[in-house]
């Protein structure tokens, strides 16, 4: 396809036109270049395209208005993310024009928490290439298979291997709806043009004894490789990237607990390249912490943490407030201290062993714990007994285990702090640790929610009380704008950092303590187009001050960012005659 088509950037790097040879249904059949019925007289004369078309030419407010009409009428979320695939499919622009003007309501239909069911009916629900799909069996033709991807410059790779989709486990390759929707976000959010991005599925058979038997689907129908096969595979992967698109941003995505940190770690320094569930996790959750002290009136470097969930994101969310509290004058080891990581058997303990080395950096220690009673049943203590003895100030949830967040442990924690802050983040909602309704009754309308799965506000009295969504859609936009328009070479956790400080800045200013529970902990979705401006110039600025990036003063680097950023519209479209022969 892409010697076909030219697209045309300006000198910021933003693409506003685009050249041509297509001509007639090959124009209808690119999803980049089709307007369907709001093709111009001109451009249908021009490209053919007279009698493909219904003659009333229609502008793009009109279809949008026709399309969420039709999009109203889907019986369920699963056929209104069905519906909206499919029309990204077809017609690219118009897919993000429907989107934008209705980005509250269709994002959780977009992503979480309906991407899960795409996922799972991937198979059934395909019907049109996008990305691209590398398996194992072709793993001797990587470098081909990548050079295959349907356009040439590429700012941003999503790469999945399907093991660890939200909260439903392995789904091969349909876990590929996961990248399809992480890029759109970017698009739509951060202004990265579609045409420059990739979305790729790592397809080294599934685990999942229902896709094995599943006549419909489209994966390698073979179990998941061995731990040295797979490795092999994903360096292979990681080598062709790097040859074939040397300055692309590579963000891994929902990749199993044993895998996520390893590959991270082996390729952090040799690309552009980090973990989301990991690093865009920890980023967005310390963004919203930074808004909730505001609220409460407290410091980082003052809290306790207990972390439900002991696995890359916990650790990386402990990680982040740990440097966070560095920066406030604390050591690392009198910040370490300050944690309490919990796993299915309890808290983490350093005698245990066996932990991995972010896990072992919050293992508390016997002597640390002296003065605590005895556990109960079993060697460690449970949650509840965590909260009654550590009194923790923050209480995350990264678990997937619905209802740890109990009665009786959240009115432990209101017992002895005046503004508890409690974050069950797990995805999708059926998976989260608490109840936003339930944790601000029982805490008298005092705490601090935010979420990882999308819950309507709570109404306490005449109080209506936002509970904010501390979703990695606010973090990886603006990260993938600022590494781009900067050309970083790496992504650090100091860039990672600065994010987050960027979207702590746009919440609203602390309101009075009375009223601190009203504080919304995260911008409006209507806002995020313009905090993930800010949060790319965050990114740019830190990885120009590390020496990761071309020299740039701040305004000249604002500007750059503003001027590339790329919103829904039609592009001039400027046909060309073919080559000869």
């Amino acid at each position: 396809m892409s010697e076909n088509i030219r697209w045309l950037p300006d000198s910021y790097g933003a693409i506003r036109s685009v050249a041509t040879t297509l001509r007639g249904m090959e124009v209808l059949n690119t999803p980049l270049l089709n307007r369907g019925t709001a093709f111009p007289q001109e451009l249908r004369d021009a490209l053919g395209l007279n009698g493909l078309l219904p003659p009333h030419v229609i502008t793009r407010e009109g279809q949008i208005a026709r399309l969420y009409s039709a999009y109203s009428e889907q019986p369920d979320d699963l056929r209104k993310h069905s519906f909206l695939r499919q029309l990204q499919d077809r017609n690219e622009v118009l897919f993000y024009s429907l989107v934008e003007a209705h980005t509250a309501e269709m994002m959780p239909i977009l992503y979480t928490p309906t991407v899960a069911l795409g996922c799972a009916q991937f198979s059934r629900l395909y019907t049109k290439p996008r990305g691209l799909f590398l398996s194992y069996p072709l793993r001797h033709r990587m470098r081909q298979m990548l050079e295959s991807r349907p356009f040439r410059e590429v700012d941003v790779i999503v790469v999945t291997d399907g093991e660890r989709v939200l909260g439903i486990g392995d789904q091969g390759v349909g876990g590929m709806g996961i990248p399809i929707g992480k890029l759109a976000i970017y698009s739509l959010l951060g202004g990265i043009h579609p045409a420059r991005t990739l979305p790729v599925v790592l397809d080294v058979g599934t685990n999942n004894p229902g896709l094995h038997g599943d006549p419909f689907y489209l994966g390698w129908r073979h179990e998941r490789v061995g731990e040295d096969e797979y490795f092999a595979f994903v360096d292979e992967f990681v080598q062709a990237v790097k040859e074939t698109m040397p300055h692309v941003l590579l963000q891994w995505e929902d990749f199993a607990r044993r895998h996520a940190r390893p590959l991270l770690e082996r390729y952090r320094d040799q690309l552009c390249t980090f973990n989301d569930d990991i690093q865009g996790t920890a980023a967005v959750v310390l963004g919203a912490l930074y808004a909730a002290l505001r609220a409460s009136g407290g410091r980082m470097r003052d809290q306790k943490v207990a972390i439900v969930g002991a696995g890359g994101a916990g650790t990386g969310i402990a990680g982040y407030m740990l440097q966070a509290m560095v920066e406030e004058g604390l050591s690392a080891e009198d910040a370490a201290r300050r944690f309490f990581l919990l796993d299915v058997d309890g808290l983490v303990l350093a005698e245990a062993g066996g932990w991995s080395p972010a896990q072992q950096v919050f293992a508390q220690t016997a002597p640390a714990l002296a003065s605590w009673p005895r556990a109960g049943k079993g060697s460690t203590w449970n949650l509840l007994e965590v909260v009654r003895h550590a009194q923790p100030t923050i209480l995350i949830g990264v678990s997937t285990q619905p209802g740890l967040f109990s009665r009786e442990v959240v009115e432990e924690m209101a017992r002895y702090n005046p503004r508890p802050i409690l974050f069950p983040l797990s995805n999708p909602t059926s998976c989260a640790e608490g109840v936003p309704a339930e944790i601000l009754e029982w805490t008298g309308g005092r705490a601090l929610v935010a979420t990882g799965a999308p819950f309507a506000p709570v109404q306490l009295g005449t109080t209506t009380v936002p509970i904010a969504q501390v979703n990695n859609f606010y973090i990886f936009p603006g990260v993938g704008q600022g590494v781009a328009a900067t050309r970083a070479t790496r992504v650090t956790d100091a860039m990672m950092l600065a994010a987050a400080r960027a979207l702590g800045d746009w919440s609203a200013s602390s309101p009075a303590p009375e009223h601190a529970a009203e504080a919304p902990l995260l911008p409006a979705i209507e806002q995020m187009q313009e905090a993930a401006v800010s949060i790319a110039v965050a990114v740019g600025r830190r990885a120009i001050e590390d020496g990761l990036a071309p020299e740039a003063d701040p305004a000249t680097l604002e500007e750059r960012i503003r001027r590339r950023i790329w919103r829904p519209a039609y592009p001039e479209l400027i046909p060309e005659a073919a080559a000869c022969p």
